[in-house]
């Protein structure tokens, strides 16, 4: 283990993965951003993936890809607790008990104290109202923590995937963990909705003592509310002139259909390569850059030269 590894400082670790709404995955991202973290580690796959496919390109067929796994960490300037973010690109299929304890095994490591998930919670909500925080701990003591914040408890069900079997796991190995469920409409549960990663992170910077900036979230939440509110009156409206001419009530859709045109505009690029340019400069734009590859759905495209921003420089 390297020095870097060993140094950290009573570490916390996030844990994100793809699900409804990117509410995790948005999160992670916006943190590992503003707060500019560093490259530190990469989670092998290999045991616990399999290849199901592979592109091919004007005939020609591409080496397969196999979902990867990263870690990136902050060095909290207070000497509190450094944050570690594990960004996984997708879940495995089976074998999810065995890929927690080798997750938990690296994250003993590197003397994690304790370990969140973020996650979605679908409810009846409309998506012009305030998202609600839900949270889950494995020990009382979190527990107390999160009514102490005024937070809704989840009293009963189930966190399905990695974000609750990996703190099932943590609590067996002896560590404190604690679940973050931003609610978000069960209606767009496709679509991305960025107030529930919103309330997520503002309840685990209260948590950690960091002070995050969190405008461009807040921002993208506004328009994310106003597009929805949109979308939604227009379903509303269409099922009332239905339902006025007799004619069955139809099926709510969970994603509007867009028609995609391949490649992106010479002006996209252009955008896209002067936001790279700014995040060079100042990591912490990075997440701007992230939601106008995500916008123009490219950031697989683009992945590897996104994440090398975070990569630390090699000394000279």
């Amino acid at each position: 283990m390297s020095t870097e590894l060993k140094s950290l400082h009573k570490p916390w670790l996030i844990a994100v993965w793809p699900g409804m709404g990117q509410v995790a995955l948005s999160a992670g991202y916006y943190l590992m951003a503003k707060l500019q973290m560093n490259l530190i580690a990469e989670f092998s796959p290999k045991e616990f993936f399999e290849l199901e496919h592979v592109e091919v390109t004007a005939g020609l067929i591409r080496p397969g890809h196999l979902p990867r796994s990263r870690l990136f960490a902050w060095t909290d300037p207070q000497g509190q607790h450094d944050i570690i973010v594990f960004i996984g690109e997708a879940q495995p299929q089976t074998g999810k008990y065995l890929f927690c304890h080798s997750l938990i095994d690296l994250a003993q490591k590197l003397g994690v104290e304790r370990v969140f998930t973020f996650a979605a919670m679908a409810t009846q909500m409309h998506p012009e109202h305030m998202s609600r925080l839900f949270g889950a701990a494995t020990d009382a003591a979190g527990l107390e923590q999160l009514k102490s914040l005024g937070i809704d408890l989840l009293e009963e069900g189930h966190i399905g995937g990695l974000n609750g079997v990996l703190l099932g796991v943590a609590a067996e190995r002896g560590l404190q963990g604690t679940c973050l469920l931003g609610e978000m409409p069960h209606i767009f549960a496709q679509l991305p909705f960025p107030k529930a990663s919103l309330a997520v992170l503002r309840v685990f910077s209260s948590l950690a003592g960091i002070d995050l900036d969190t405008h461009e979230l807040v921002e993208q939440a506004r328009i994310m509310d106003h597009n929805l509110g949109q979308l939604l009156a227009q379903v509303e409206n269409a099922i009332e002139e239905r339902q006025s001419e007799g004619e069955e009530k139809p099926e709510f859709p969970t994603e509007p259909t867009v028609e995609e045109e391949p490649g992106i505009a010479p002006r996209d690029e252009q955008q896209i390569e002067q936001l790279f340019a700014q995040a060079r400069r100042d990591r912490s734009k990075a997440y701007e850059l992230k939601r106008e590859l995500d916008r123009l759905k490219v950031f697989k495209d683009y992945e590897d030269r996104f994440l090398t921003l975070f990569r630390k420089p090699e000394p000279e």
